[in-house]
């Protein structure tokens, strides 16, 4: 069976990053789901999965965005892209925008898949842990670094991710799909090694977005969601996307 299929030849950035970011929310907090909640196939199936899911989750994402946006889905890269002067701030707000509003559109097609589960699980934690992120250990100031690191690590990365290329003349070779694989191992190593601290945010869209939707959809049993804490994955995600954009242009001028 021959699966290729025509790839539409245009899409408008607003809406591949909708998209894409709907898909990266709906798979990641969907595999959240499976292993937390209650009386799920995945039921404690552990961290490994998680992070798992969530890379093949970006894969995804990246995969439909890519060809079309760039598959930023997350405002830390939108702003780091801008301020590395590789994207252009008059389309900031659009794209945040569109991350948003897809983070919010896949947290309630997990919340919609996921209902009888969250309805079977008595902890208000872990129905929260569908939607948004906690720390293990509460300490702001560390849970911000925690958050900065992990984004700056991501970014960082990112600036230095190079094409393909063939031959003495340098020839650029077309990846398709399969393009998309570095930036997914790269956010399952963060998950591995960085995520343990606060869940390893690193999108503001992500946690924002679900936060908002776990606040305003309708779960049994639900308390709050947690404002307080809500800024650390925000703030500390934009200033670590940002100061990778600033290593990178003061080490491109060196």
């Amino acid at each position: 069976m021959n699966l290729t299929l025509t790839q539409p030849n245009t899409m408008h950035p607003f809406l591949a990053e909708f998209l894409g970011t709907a898909l990266l929310l709906l798979l990641g907090n969907g595999v959240v789901a499976n292993v937390v909640l209650n009386r799920t196939k995945g039921n404690n199936s552990g961290w490994i999965v998680i992070t798992t899911g969530w890379a093949l989750a970006v894969f995804v994402g990246v995969v439909l965005a890519g060809p079309f946006s760039g598959a930023h889905l997350n405002p830390a890269v939108t702003i780091a892209m801008a301020v590395a002067g590789k994207f252009a701030w008059t389309s900031v707000p659009a794209f945040i925008a569109a991350q948003m509003l897809g983070a919010m559109a896949g947290s309630f097609l997990v919340w919609m898949n996921y209902k009888d589960h969250l309805d079977e699980t008595a902890d208000n934690g872990l129905q929260r842990a569908v939607f948004c992120t906690e720390p293990a250990i509460r300490n702001t100031t560390r849970n911000f670094l925690c958050e900065v690191t992990g984004t700056f690590v991501l970014l960082f990365t990112i600036f230095y991710f190079t094409t393909a290329e063939m031959g003495v003349d340098k020839t650029p070779v077309g990846l398709g799909s399969i393009g998309a694989l570095p930036v997914t191992l790269l956010v399952w190593a963060i998950g591995l090694s960085l995520g343990g601290t606060t869940g390893y945010a690193i999108n503001p869209a992500r946690d924002l977005g679900p936060r908002i939707m776990h606040a305003v959809l309708p779960i049994k049993g639900k308390q709050g969601s947690d404002w307080a804490y809500a800024w650390v994955p925000v703030i500390g995600p934009l200033a670590g996307g940002a100061l990778a954009a600033i290593l990178y242009l003061v080490i491109l001028k060196m």
